[in-house]
C-alpha cells in the first residue's frame, strides 16, 4: 500500500542545500493508465509497476525488469516518457521528501511527495514551510495524468 501526499513546490523555494541530497536520475513510462501500469528506469535499476485507483492511498506492486525489457516496452508506451531527478530530503520523524524536478516537457515543474505508513500519520503531518500547494487529491499531479502531455 502506498500512502503519500504530494505538493507543489516553488523554485524560489527550494531548499538551499538540494545539492546536498542523494538523487536519482529517472525515466518512465506509461503502458496503460487506467489502470496505471508503468515502467521505470531508476539510475541503473528497471521496474514494471502496477498502481490501483485512489489518491492518498492505493495499492502499487513493483516488479524487476532488465535493461533489455525496458527498452523494448519504452517504445509501446502512451503519451509522453517522464523525465525527472528525485531529491532524497530527510524529514522530521524519520520521514523522506521526494522533490522531483522534471525535465524535457515538464522543465520548471516541481513536486515533492512525502509517504507514510498509515493515513493517520499522512493526515496528521504538517509539511515545511517550503512547501507549497497541497495537491494530493488532484489527480491532475499524478505522473499518469502528465504522461498524456499538456493541454
Amino acid at each position: 500500500m502506498e500512502i503519500e501526499r504530494k505538493f507543489l513546490i516553488k523554485k524560489e523555494q527550494l531548499p538551499k542545500d538540494l545539492a546536498n541530497c542523494s538523487f536519482h536520475k529517472i525515466e518512465q513510462g506509461y503502458l496503460c493508465t487506467d489502470p496505471v501500469v508503468r515502467i521505470r528506469r531508476q539510475d541503473d535499476e528497471y521496474y514494471l509497476t502496477y498502481k490501483s485507483k485512489g489518491l492518498l492511498s492505493r495499492e502499487e506492486y513493483n516488479l524487476p525488469l532488465t535493461q533489455e525489457s525496458y527498452e523494448h516496452l519504452k517504445p509501446k508506451a502512451d503519451g509522453i516518457v517522464i523525465s525527472k531527478t528525485r531529491y532524497l530530503i530527510p524529514e522530521k520523524d524519520g520521514l523522506t521528501i521526494e522533490l522531483d524536478v522534471f525535465h524535457e516537457d515538464y522543465d520548471g515543474l516541481l513536486l515533492a511527495e512525502v509517504e507514510f505508513e498509515s493515513e493517520e500519520q499522512a493526515n496528521t503531518y504538517i509539511p515545511p514551510e517550503w512547501f507549497g500547494e497541497d495537491v494530493t487529491y488532484s489527480s491532475a499531479y499524478h505522473n499518469s495524468t502528465l504522461s498524456k502531455g499538456r493541454n
